[in-house]
């Protein structure tokens, strides 16, 4: 008895020195800056010209180690560029970043600001190059309430290819104007539920000839 108590003593104990003597092997490991340095960083998934710097950029503020890299540093540097949706990072061991880039969709052009656009994340893009056709953002930009409306458009029987301008105003309401020349007045809340009744008018056979809907007021609806 007295036997198995020294040897299980003797296991604790070895057991102990080893994890103390791992630990230490493995801090001086991931210490070592050439051993585990990140030397190479990889960008997919979107052209280079669109997100000129970011490397500069990543090697810059991210840690050197790849074991110390920290993920808010990465979305820190890589959220300066508003052209970028979302993405992934990769390690790849002792040395690398593979980072794959989804870029936004353009989806409106701000009126007063040539070559100014409106990506679906809310975020202005500047772009020489592009040359489709998008609903113009009439107003003092405002990325959250873009976004909100742009949610309850995509929820609605709507979608921005439906439209040719949209109108916002400092009280937080909305004006959208179709591409078949109907503006509709939207009030500040209930857009969704507003928008389905636009829709719903719009395909009365009643109102075809009709090219004003105000809805602003709730339970109130004037169309002319």
């Amino acid at each position: 008895m007295h036997q198995l108590i020294d040897k299980k003593k003797y296991l604790i104990l070895y057991f102990l020195f080893f994890v103390a003597l791992s630990t230490t092997t493995n801090k001086n490991l991931y210490k070592d800056e050439k051993l585990f340095q990140i030397e190479n960083i990889n960008i997919s998934g979107i052209p280079l010209e669109n997100i000129d710097g970011i490397y500069d950029g990543l090697y810059a503020s991210i840690e050197k180690n790849i074991f110390f890299l920290k993920k808010e540093k990465i979305k820190k540097s890589i959220s300066k560029f508003n052209i970028i949706e979302k993405y992934t990072v990769k390690k790849i061991y002792p040395g690398e970043l593979n980072i794959n880039i989804e870029p936004t969709k353009i989806i409106a052009k701000i009126s007063n600001k040539e070559n100014i656009f409106v990506g679906a994340n809310g975020k202005l893009i500047s772009n020489h190059d592009f040359k489709k056709k998008l609903p113009f953002v009439f107003g003092q930009f405002d990325s959250n309430k873009f976004l909100d409306l742009k949610i309850q458009l995509e929820r609605s029987e709507f979608n921005f290819e439906n439209f040719d301008s949209l109108f916002y105003y400092p009280s937080g309401r909305w004006d959208v104007l179709t591409t078949e020349n109907v503006l509709i007045k939207l009030p500040s809340k209930k857009l969704y539920e507003s928008l389905n009744l636009a829709k719903k008018i719009l395909n009365n056979s009643d109102f075809k000839k009709n090219k004003f809907i105000d809805l602003r007021i709730e339970n109130q609806m004037i169309v002319k």
